[in-house]
């Protein structure tokens, strides 16, 4: 099956978690274009006067991490990981979905350990009242929305082996 297709009888609503991950998605993408836009006017602003925007590299960097967790449930779901299907490209296509979804719940494990890192750190970034160099920003809403993230992504990756299972690629 081609990435990127979707196999839901005709005029059926996408899914919630399909929607959710669509949003996500382009959430990410106007975080990236916000922090482009940073870029932008503060080298600019250098340019111009010797006069960036204090604490740029730090908006990019929490901006960043939270764009690259809001783009990969979506990714997920339209089977947009890389995959090396070297060995098992000549299985039958049943053989390789129980493969695939078995990569999707180790996939899963992992971002939930990462969520369960994540709300760890969270927790220690808000305890001790950490903030950035420069602009003095707390650090612990980035790595908490990255947390979230990460959870939805574990629920993503749980949701599109299951579909796998069931016969249902995207």
């Amino acid at each position: 099956m081609e990435a990127g297709t979707d196999h839901r009888p005709a005029g059926a609503p996408p899914a919630l978690l399909d929607r959710v991950a669509a949003a996500l998605a382009v959430a990410g993408g106007l975080l990236i274009l916000g922090a482009a836009g940073v870029v932008v006017v503060s080298v600019v602003r250098r340019w111009a006067g010797s006069q960036p925007i204090p604490g740029d590299f730090e908006l990019v960097q929490m901006a960043t991490a939270v764009a690259v967790f809001a783009f990969l449930p979506y990714c997920q779901l339209r089977r947009g990981n890389i995959a090396v299907d070297t060995f098992t490209a000549r299985l039958p296509a049943p053989v390789n979905a129980v493969l695939d979804a078995s990569w999707d719940l180790v996939y899963a494990v992992s971002m939930g350990l990462m969520a369960w890192c994540l709300l760890n750190g969270t927790a220690e970034m808000l305890r001790n009242g950490t903030t950035t160099m420069v602009l003095g920003l707390a650090v612990w809403p980035a790595i908490a929305a990255c947390m979230t993230l990460a959870a939805v992504l574990a629920v993503t990756a749980c949701v599109s082996g299951l579909r796998l299972i069931a016969g249902r690629r995207p």
